[in-house]
């Protein structure tokens, strides 16, 4: 491609190099579907798309539990509702089971912790996730029966559990 430039000297190339860089960056930061890493897991989510998560799982307190379920009409099971909230959002399916949800993304320190992060259950082999949303809360799916709700990391059955955090 052939541009064509009516002056001349090293300033007004330097400023038009400048001005294509800060374009390309400018169009990078517009996208809203994440980067998929050569593992096929997306990259860390921007600020609007954990936002978005975290507001989509909190609307969906009260749907009911369902071994299996996957949509809102017929009942969420722990990774059916993550895998529903995350296809919905950012147009990336997780992998199907809390197991397989657990090399999902990368490890984050409690410290670190973000609304949209993963918060998985169980020694070694995750058993049950959850979606946090910020405020030492998740929504999850908990078991038969139930429905999904909002809990709370450091409170009641949750307090004495070792959770993991991922960040897809």
């Amino acid at each position: 491609m052939y541009i064509f430039m009516p002056w001349t000297g090293a300033r007004p190339r330097v400023l038009l190099a400048l001005a294509l860089l800060g374009a390309l960056l400018l169009g990078g930061c517009s996208t809203s579907s994440p980067v998929r890493h050569a593992r096929g897991t997306p990259s860390t989510l921007s600020g609007d798309q954990a936002s978005d998560i975290a507001i989509h799982a909190l609307g969906l307190v009260g749907t009911p539990y369902r071994y299996g379920g996957n949509t809102p009409a017929g009942g969420f099971d722990c990774s059916g509702l993550i895998g529903y909230v995350y296809r919905s959002e950012v147009g990336t399916p997780p992998p199907r089971t809390v197991a397989q949800l657990g090399g999902w993304g990368e490890e984050v320190d409690a410290q670190a912790l973000r609304t949209g992060d993963l918060v998985l259950f169980g020694r070694g082999r995750p058993t049950h996730a959850g979606i946090y949303v910020g405020a030492g809360r998740f929504v999850h799916a908990p078991s038969t029966g139930g429905e999904v709700r909002l809990d709370v990391l450091t409170a009641g059955y949750w307090a004495r559990q070792n959770p993991e955090y991922r960040r897809p």
